[in-house]
């Protein structure tokens, strides 16, 4: 009987554990687009810097960050999808689009003003366009085709991917990071991919760890 009462306690602990990773990244993602996104909402050139002639591009590119970055924790929210299923549909259709948006504008971006920059910057934001759409859209694939599962995952990948954008802020602005890489053509690469591949490398360890546990 003392076993059975404390069955429950795990599961409590995960949940509250849940709300604490969700918490700290809802904080994570609401500085990061107070502090960064929003002000280019001005349009104020100042603002902008050298992005001034390529502003629509970047507004693209930013605005279709934010909706994804926004629209993610409602999808993963169980208690939303399953009792507004058809507004949980609407929203994945939108979060796909604004990925679209976004990744049309980034790969404009690199080859104009980022390759400005150096060719490895703009290859480095080319590959985490590529990434971000393939993942949300293998996302849209697998619930057309009815595999919930790997929906789920493929989204899960999707949405540590469309974090990426947040992490690379965080990262650049660190003054380690800035004391070992001084220059730009350097850090800004090496920051960007470790912004996705690192997390994303993480998350395959984890979805497939809690396959084999499922099985066991």
């Amino acid at each position: 009987m003392a076993q059975t009462r404390n069955l429950p306690v795990p599961q409590k602990s995960k949940s509250y554990l849940t709300l604490a990773v969700v918490l700290f990244l809802t904080v994570f993602a609401g500085k990061f687009i107070v502090k960064d996104a929003l002000p280019y909402f001005g349009f104020d050139e100042e603002t902008f810097g050298r992005y001034w002639n390529v502003k629509w591009p970047l507004i693209g590119h930013i605005s279709g960050g934010l909706i994804a970055l926004l629209i993610g924790p409602f999808q993963f929210w169980k208690t939303f999808r399953n009792k507004f299923l058809n507004v949980h549909r609407v929203l994945g259709r939108v979060y796909l689009i604004a990925i679209l948006i976004g990744t049309i504008a980034s790969t404009f971006l690199a080859w104009t003003s980022g390759y400005e920059i150096g060719f490895t910057w703009a290859l480095a934001l080319q590959f985490l366009a590529f990434a971000w759409i393939a993942s949300a859209s293998m996302a849209y694939l697998s619930v057309m085709r009815k595999r919930i599962v790997q929906h789920k995952e493929w989204m899960i990948r999707s949405y540590v991917i469309t974090f990426a954008f947040v992490l690379f802020r965080w990262l650049n602005e660190l003054e380690i990071a800035r004391t070992l890489m001084p220059q730009f053509t350097d850090r800004g690469p090496t920051l960007i991919w470790l912004s996705w591949v690192v997390p994303l490398f993480i998350t395959e360890m984890i979805i497939s760890f809690n396959k084999k546990k499922s099985t066991l």
